[in-house]
């Protein structure tokens, strides 16, 4: 299984924080978000990962390497300017990345085996996206592959299948998003799944990097 990190975002709702830092290389529990992400990944036996990057770029490339402290080869495609992420994804596939492949926002941080659950669930159509519960309501492009979708909320992981790049196309924009192109798959009778995983932590705002990284703040 391979697998296509998007970390090109520039995480305006963070600033300042953001204009001398990436989002992905910023910690939940200490560790950076991408790391963590990219180790997840290694352990439910993804053999490639291609990273999407481009808001200051160099740091999550000087952060994670070839992949080697890792284990699992990782190589990098640039998305010039940040048009979403169908575009970040088409970028992926331009500069080599396999398919199928699973797609993961590197700023989400997911239970230990959400990621190989995910890859267990998919298991062999030609898409399969991911919502946990919670609010706000699934993405109405993807409800109908959720039977409750009311109760759950996206979470962006994505499982992408050849049948699904042309989809890829012609979509709306920019910003170019993976949900209209998923939806439109939907819409046409392709089977994608949605799974339904665990709880997951992301950083929205400055104040998510104080909760994510000092729990003792909220004890008695």
């Amino acid at each position: 299984m391979n697998s296509i990190v998007m970390a090109a975002g520039e995480g305006t709702r963070l600033r300042p924080v953001t204009e001398h830092w990436p989002k992905p290389v910023l910690p939940v529990d200490g560790r950076p978000v991408v790391a963590t992400l990219v180790r997840e990944l290694s352990a439910a036996g993804c053999t490639h990962v291609t990273v999407v990057t481009g808001h200051l770029a160099e740091q999550v490339e000087a952060l994670l390497g070839d992949g080697s402290d890792f284990g699992v080869p990782i190589t990098y495609a640039r998305q010039p300017t940040r048009d979403g992420s169908a575009d970040a994804v088409r970028e992926a596939l331009a500069a080599g990345a396999q398919l199928p492949a699973l797609v993961a926002g590197a700023d989400h941080v997911f239970s230990k085996g959400t990621i190989e659950w995910f890859i267990g669930e998919w298991d062999g159509a030609a898409g399969a996206i991911a919502a946990r519960r919670g609010r706000p309501p699934v993405d109405a492009r993807l409800a109908n592959a959720f039977a409750d979708a009311e109760k759950l909320t996206s979470v962006p992981v994505w499982g992408l299948g050849v049948e699904l790049v042309p989809f890829l196309d012609d979509l709306p924009g920019p910003p170019y998003e993976l949900a209209d192109a998923f939806g439109r798959a939907l819409d046409a009778g392709v089977e994608v799944r949605g799974v339904v995983v665990p709880a997951t932590r992301d950083l929205t705002d400055v104040v998510d990097l104080i909760r994510h990284n000092f729990p003792y703040l909220g004890g008695a």
